[in-house]
């Protein structure tokens, strides 16, 4: 009998709450990206263009290229990063943690999978996808499908894949595609074999029915919005102003040679940009000389990881692992672009 009434709350209220969290899922990537970007690929179909370069007319001053960087990116991922830390507070209070745990908490593959698939629908930057990712850490899913899940939302978007085959060939799709592949999977292996489950801390969370749904949401939201959301505006600004010294803007500067590669991959795990934004950027600087080894490698470290992203998972994952990420990320890099001078 007291067995029975212990899960009598869980019964009566478990049918809504995944109900609403799937329609707020729903809506806000239908608004946020997936509309948007339906669009998005008939104009890169017809003009072979996405837009400009955001790393484009850099002012001589850091704190002027500061202030202009971040005008342009905020006002273009804005919505997705609001989106991104509703969903990631709101996984946490309407998803009971049992079903997290069946899905993704396993230390096994097929957990990281898991993780891998369910990033595809998101589409998001590394930036925006990273409170959902530390809000499934602090319901306790595995770390290699939490790192799964981050890393497949900017390398594994079919929305980027379709522009990409668009503006740059479908032979940059296509790597891009298999190199990104073996990177989500490779690196949350990793992380999964390298950083033990237990030995992250969980968090303090008042049972579910202690307080009402909104008084608990609005208190888990409020602390993944100031775990995440100030590092990450102070990243920005001060990316901002490094873009000067970053990427050199000079006609023909980066030549098709290992020093660049090793260069263009470290820049490109440090630096932040919106979704698809490492379209414009490689296809401008390639028309400025830019050759296809260094190229490749700005395509799977531009949008994979940077260090605003980084800092805002610095709670959800051990340093360890963000390190593992960092570095997988980089050597992905290097080794695509290596692979493109001997194949050359």
């Amino acid at each position: 009998m007291t067995q029975l009434s212990s899960h009598a709350p869980v019964t009566r209220f478990a049918w809504w709450k995944p109900l609403l969290f799937l329609a707020v899922v729903v809506i806000g990537l239908w608004y946020v990206k997936w509309q948007p970007y339906y669009g998005k690929a008939f104009t890169a179909a017809e003009t072979h263009s996405i837009g400009k370069s955001i790393l484009a007319n850099a002012a001589d001053s850091p704190w002027r290229a500061a202030l202009d960087y971040a005008m342009v990116y905020f006002l273009a991922v804005w919505k997705a990063a609001v989106l991104g830390v509703i969903l990631g507070s709101l996984v946490q209070v309407l998803i009971p943690r049992a079903w997290l745990l069946r899905l993704m908490g396993s230390s096994r593959f097929g957990s990281t999978l898991m993780g891998t698939g369910l990033g595809l629908p998101g589409m998001m930057c590394s930036c925006c996808a990273a409170p959902v990712t530390a809000g499934l850490r602090q319901s306790q899913v595995s770390s290699g499908a939490a790192m799964a899940f981050w890393l497949a939302n900017p390398l594994l978007n079919p929305a980027t894949l379709i522009f990409m085959g668009f503006v740059l060939g479908w032979n940059f799709a296509a790597i891009r595609l298999v190199a990104g592949l073996m990177m989500v999977l490779g690196i949350a292996w990793l992380v999964q074999r390298s950083v033990p489950d237990q030995a992250v801390a969980a968090p303090v969370i008042p049972a579910r029915d202690e307080q009402p749904f909104l008084t608990r949401w609005l208190r888990v939201m409020w602390r993944l919005f100031c775990n995440t959301i100030p590092l990450y505006i102070v990243a920005v600004l001060l990316l901002g102003a490094a873009r000067v010294w970053l990427f050199p803007h000079a006609d023909g500067a980066v030549g098709n040679t290992l020093f660049w590669v090793m260069l263009m991959a470290i820049a490109g795990c440090l630096f932040v940009i919106p979704t698809a934004a490492e379209i414009p950027i490689v296809q401008t600087m390639m028309l400025a000389g830019m050759g296809v080894a260094p190229a490749l490698a700005l395509l799977v470290t531009l949008p994979a990881v940077s260090v605003p992203s980084l800092l805002m998972l610095h709670r959800a994952f051990p340093a360890r692992a963000l390190w593992i990420a960092l570095i997988g990320v980089a050597g992905s890099g290097m080794l695509l672009g290596v692979l493109a001078l001997w194949l050359a």
